[in-house]
């Protein structure tokens, strides 16, 4: 099978060019643009498509192929949403123009998950030059993955009979490097926590009530600065915070680099501390919002009130439910000076993890292997959530689910200058059309 690098250019051209930002009132008509371009694409292909409303204001759009007799079904899940492309000052090259760079194509969404999108394209341009394959495909492409898919998520509840299939290829992560085939075993689940302190009814003169005047951002970063233990590791009270990575390693060279971490600037954790364990295998806080007086416009007084945006993140064998309600009980246990604590979870979602010794994941990883003329295949963790899967696997327990994609850490997805390794495409989707001809044969 030979690619058409030509077509998945233009192909890829076309849906980044669209801004295709779930719920942003003035880009509601590129959401819906890129929405459309899909249906045509994947009618092109062959393919019955619906579109389905959904809850929160996107259309989840279905293409489906009907299996030949007996045959088993394989549902191949992407997304056209994409995160904003921000400062667009920090691009070298205008986000929403598809610009090659040095064997590299930058673009919003080029990797995740445009890029994805393109590849199912590709395999199914590929799996039609040769042959066909009698295997039922259904393909899933969501509009509101990066606001949560919540759409999704009520359409699966309530319609659980469109996304029914034996296997289930979520294209939406990606090789630890490119050139390295990888399939991804497990993702991280999650909450978000918001917390609120206050100490004064309003904020008062440092000079003459600072010292006793209890300080509202000092008692927050105090709160915080208890999530992590001298090495920066998280530090969460009851919850088990030591566990090792069992799958392919993190160098620590390859972290520092794909992270960016600044010469100089540690590593959280001991020499004993891999960087896989702390980012697949452990519990995780982050610090992603705080808010105070911005410094622009700092004034010579005690601050009343502070608050902060954290992300948690679990791994498989932890409840993310429970380990949010240890968390918040963390945050009131460390709360100095009587200061009032307000604290607000919101989407708690599951980890998850895929057997790859199951025989539809072990032929996709085989098939991986053999589009790259690999002798081995990477098996990594994600420290991301995609609560899809464990939605899927909860509405389908007998279904696999594979996670696989283009995102190589190159492509700095959700940063200014978002790339793509066209290869990754390329390889990605032969991989793909040659497991859709051999899953028949199961």
């Amino acid at each position: 099978m030979t690619p058409n690098r030509e077509r998945i250019f233009k192909n890829l051209s076309e849906i980044v060019s669209y801004n295709s930002v779930h719920s942003v009132p003035e880009l509601e008509s590129e959401h819906q643009a890129a929405g459309q371009w899909v249906v045509e694409k994947l009618s092109a292909a062959g393919l019955t498509v619906t579109a389905h409303d959904t809850v929160d204001g996107t259309r989840t759009i279905i293409g489906r192929k009907a299996a030949v007799g007996d045959a088993k079904t394989v549902l191949l899940y992407c997304h056209y949403d994409v995160v904003p492309a921000g400062d667009h000052e920090a691009w070298v090259s205008d986000p929403f123009i598809l610009t090659e760079r040095d064997g590299r194509w930058y673009g919003r969404g080029a990797a995740d998950c445009k890029g994805n999108l393109v590849m199912h394209l590709e395999a199914l341009e590929l799996l039609e030059q040769a042959g066909g394959s009698d295997v039922g495909i259904i393909v899933v492409v969501e509009g509101s993955e990066e606001m949560g898919g919540q759409g999704l998520a009520e359409l699966i509840r309530s319609n659980p009979s469109l996304f029914e299939a034996d296997a289930i290829l979520i294209a939406d992560t990606g090789n630890a490097a490119v050139g390295v085939p990888t399939l991804t075993t497990m993702l991280r689940g999650g909450a978000q926590i918001k917390v609120q302190v206050d100490t004064l009814e309003a904020a008062v003169h440092s000079g003459q009530y600072g010292g006793a005047a209890p300080d509202a951002v000092a008692a927050l970063v105090r709160i915080l600065d208890s999530l992590r233990d001298e090495h920066g590791r998280t530090t969460i009270d009851g919850v088990e915070s030591t566990q090792k990575w069992a799958g392919t390693p993190y160098e620590r060279a390859d972290f520092r680099q794909d992270a960016g971490i600044l010469e100089g600037v540690q590593l959280m954790g001991t020499v004993d501390d891999e960087p896989a364990d702390m980012v697949w295998a452990r519990p995780a806080v982050t610090v992603i919002g705080f808010t105070s007086t911005p410094v622009a416009e700092a004034v010579n007084a005690v601050p009343a009130t502070a608050s902060a945006q954290l992300n948690l993140r679990v791994p498989p064998g932890m409840d993310a439910a429970e380990v949010t309600d240890k968390l918040v009980a963390h945050l009131e246990a460390h709360t100095p000076w009587g200061a009032k604590l307000a604290v607000e979870a919101s989407d708690i979602n599951a980890a998850f993890a895929t057997d790859t010794a199951k025989p539809a994941v072990a032929l996709l990883g085989q098939c991986l292997a053999q589009a790259y003329g690999a002798d081995a295949l990477a098996q990594t963790g994600s420290g991301g959530s995609i609560p899809l899967t464990s939605e899927l696997q909860e509405a389908f327990p007998d279904a696999e689910i594979a996670l696989f994609g283009v995102e190589e850490p190159q492509s700095t997805i959700h940063s200014p200058n978002e790339s793509v390794d066209p290869t990754e495409i390329e390889n990605i989707a032969v991989a793909e059309a040659d497991f859709l001809q051999k899953y028949s044969a199961l």
